[in-house]
């Protein structure tokens, strides 16, 4: 199977929209949201699960008072001062470990906790991967692997030959998670200041994990100089502009509506774009095979 991964340097520049467009286009498919701290994808394709099951993912510091000597020791190594008076306060707990190295009578261990919840769902166009992480939890680069693993067992399951990964913004650890291994990746970017400075960094984030990248500009024309700067940017750096999409409110109106802009107006100026991307896209995946 190949899997082609859809990410942004920064949030609100139309990745889940893109993402969901595609999931619309694309044959024999399997979609997984990757967006876990933020997963919005569900809005649009309306998955019903077909399995839910907890994901564990951080762990907390539990101290039995009856072998805790009360030495402080563990109190001095904590970093997010988390520890005090020998109880751990875990809205400040980072779930290191530390204090159950240091322990000298091994008074502390540390239990896992859930984290959130993972899903295997169908929609109208195939089956889905997501999942939804708990409110002010972590470790969501681990959520979004685990994502993925469900989301390449259901295809070897089924014998579907593309994943679709709708991938969180940003450069930091659930990116990596979301984009390493993957046969392509298409950022999506918004001409503006930080849409152009973000661009660069993901760009670098791809480059250094190996991944072929194309790059597909949205709302091009809210600004067109800057439109022109991410250009030049990506011929310097070698990566293809795979297309420009013009701003029109309605793809709000198809979002609204719970729908995708191919389902919602499939004649429309922006739904001929998103397929010429598509394909193209499909003709790049299909020639570094």
């Amino acid at each position: 199977m190949k899997q082609i991964a859809i990410i942004s340097g920064k949030g609100g520049t139309g990745k889940t929209t893109l993402t969901a467009s595609f999931a619309a286009l694309a044959k024999n498919v399997v979609v997984a949201d990757c967006d876990v701290d933020a997963a919005d994808l569900h809005l649009l394709l309306e998955p019903r699960a077909v399995a839910k099951h907890e994901f564990r993912g951080s762990r907390i510091p539990i101290i039995d008072e009856l072998a805790c000597t009360k030495c402080g020791k563990c109190e001095e190594a904590c970093r997010f001062n988390a520890i005090k008076e020998f109880t751990v306060n875990l809205n400040l707990c980072e779930g290191c470990g530390v204090c159950a190295y240091i322990c000298p009578t091994s008074a502390i261990s540390l239990k896992e906790k859930v984290s959130g919840q993972a899903f295997i769902s169908k929609t109208r166009f195939g089956p889905m991967a997501h999942a939804r992480l708990g409110i002010a939890e972590e470790n969501s680069g681990k959520l979004v692997t685990h994502v993925r693993n469900n989301a390449k067992q259901i295809a070897e399951n089924e014998s579907r030959s593309l994943i679709l990964i709708d991938g969180p913004p940003g450069i930091g650890c659930p990116v990596i998670a979301s984009l390493t291994g993957v046969n392509l990746v298409v950022v999506v970017t918004e001409p503006t200041v930080s849409g152009l400075h973000d661009l660069e960094r993901i760009l670098g984030v791809a480059e250094h994990f190996r991944v072929f990248s194309l790059v597909c500009i949205n709302m091009y024309n809210i600004n067109k100089e800057n439109t022109e700067k991410i250009i030049e940017m990506c011929k310097r750096k070698g990566i293809d502009v795979v297309g420009k999409i013009p701003f029109d409110p309605m793809v709000t109106e198809a979002m609204v509506a719970g729908k995708t802009v191919i389902e919602y107006s499939p004649n429309s100026e922006i739904s001929k774009k998103i397929e010429e991307i598509w394909n193209k896209v499909l003709d790049t995946l299909n020639q570094s095979a």
